[in-house]
């Protein structure tokens, strides 16, 4: 995948407006991250938020950022909140993102959701939530991260759609979600909102505190759901 590649994959169907971002992490992993917009447009995920959540999904801690400095991306927040170091992505040579796909046997994936819990940052709400994007290529991780300004915090759901997304997977096969507490594991309003937007008929595998699991489609989980179609496009 090149920086040209990478600019191909932001989901931007309302704006036509693409952005990328790329962190490097402590472990000099590369990550990259793309803006992903929603017919709820205060869903939408800006290139700099997605980098870095795709970073700490995969258990690396942030050490700088490569953006486009005139994208609208927050920039002095995520720089104080991780103590980022600031380039122009002019300034970053083609480089081997690191790898996300994991392989995983379809028995073994409550046991790899149990396993990831430990991965997420509920810093505020110590609600830890696994997630599993399940592809033709394999699984992608994502776990619940939540920040000091709570609405920056994204959950487990939509951290795996948007890694899948930068890097440049579009095409889903179902989601598997699983939580360590309460008593019924259930997406919330928002990321519900998000899974229609790109897996409208996917199943949605739920794997509850009890032990128990349910299985559901995303269309019956929001039902009479805003979508992409029914905005004008430019």
């Amino acid at each position: 995948m090149t920086l040209k590649d990478l600019q191909t994959y932001s989901y931007v169907p309302y704006s036509e407006t693409p952005g990328i971002s790329v962190v490097r992490s402590q472990g000099d992993g590369f990550f990259p991250g793309v803006r992903i917009e929603n017919a709820s447009f205060p869903l939408t995920i800006n290139s700099l938020q997605s980098a870095l959540f795709n970073c700490i999904s995969e258990g690396e801690k942030p050490k700088a950022a490569y953006i486009n400095p005139e994208q609208s991306c927050n920039i002095e927040f995520w720089k104080s909140e991780y103590g980022l170091w600031i380039y122009d992505l002019e300034e970053l040579d083609e480089s081997k993102f690191t790898p996300i796909l994991m392989q995983i046997k379809s028995d073994q994936t409550p046991k790899k959701l149990h396993e990831l819990l430990g991965q997420a940052q509920p810093i505020y709400s110590d609600f830890p939530v696994s997630a599993l994007l399940e592809t033709e290529q394999g699984f992608i991780s994502g776990v619940n991260i939540e920040c000091s300004e709570w609405s920056y915090g994204l959950c487990a759901e939509r951290v795996a759609l948007s890694k899948a997304l930068a890097y440049g997977i579009e095409t889903f096969k179902a989601i598997h979600i699983h939580t360590r507490d309460g008593e019924f594991s259930s997406p919330c309003g928002a990321c519900r909102q998000v899974l229609v937007e790109h897996m409208k008929d996917q199943q949605v595998h739920l794997y509850h505190a009890d032990g128990t699991n349910s299985q559901h489609f995303t269309s019956d989980l929001l039902p009479y759901s805003f979508h992409s179609s029914k905005l004008k496009k430019k």
